[in-house]
């Protein structure tokens, strides 16, 4: 019998090493797997590669991570806001690297991993800081930069409801990058606001089949 379903948060991230790449859902505070990262924290891997949209909104979730020193690097689309103040001081004085990606590329390079692509072209930062070093190529008189896929070795993403298999629905914009990081990570964890029986999710309503999915953890909080 399948059955992805964990007890705990505390059980599902245990095996996070230290100095894994761990992508995290969420579009600031719409969609992050707070439970999760609040149980990564109690874990204690450090060393943490995250890709994220962004690098931490206030003292909770990801920003919690950043400001526990867990977190060497971060890949984001938007690292500063008026609420990063952790990853603002963090970066300052030295203690994290930052991997700056436009937040189409971001998307697009999670996506090429979940499909097992080996490179994009996209003219997304052509001309730029960003595109220095980087081969680029011209493709019917438009200009490319060579961008390649962005793995990870667990995903933490958040779902509104699920089933033991992994099957997941998600609650409008919280869905976001969800999705594609459920293809892109070797193990995907989801916390969810409610685990339900086997056929009660429409199938024409789920989004990330359970076949993405490794671990189910229902939080009963709001997705």
């Amino acid at each position: 019998m399948i059955d992805k379903s964990q007890w705990t948060c505390a059980s599902a991230v245990a095996d996070i090493p230290d100095g894994a790449t761990v992508m995290i859902g969420g579009f600031g505070t719409a969609g992050m797997p707070d439970e999760l990262i609040d149980a990564l924290i109690e874990h204690g891997a450090g060393g943490l590669t995250i890709i994220n949209n962004n690098a931490g909104n206030g003292d909770t979730g990801l920003a919690a991570l950043i400001a526990n020193k867990r977190v060497r690097k971060v890949v984001c689309s938007f690292p500063r806001q008026t609420d990063s103040w952790h990853f603002d001081a963090a970066y300052k004085a030295g203690e994290i690297e930052l991997e700056l990606v436009p937040q189409g590329n971001l998307a697009a390079r999670i996506h090429a991993a979940g499909s097992g692509l080996g490179a994009i072209f996209t003219p997304t930062g052509y001309g730029t800081e960003l595109a220095e070093g980087k081969e680029t190529r011209e493709i019917d008189g438009r200009h490319y930069v060579l961008e390649y896929p962005l793995h990870a070795d667990f995903a933490l993403i958040k779902a509104h409801r699920g089933d033991r298999w992994g099957n997941l629905v998600y609650r409008k914009t919280a869905r976001n990058f969800g999705p594609l990081m459920a293809m892109a990570a070797k193990c995907t964890i989801a916390q969810v606001n409610e685990v339900v029986p086997l056929g009660e999710l429409d199938p024409e309503a789920v989004v990330t089949p359970g076949i993405f999915v490794q671990r189910v953890v229902d939080t009963g909080g709001a997705a």
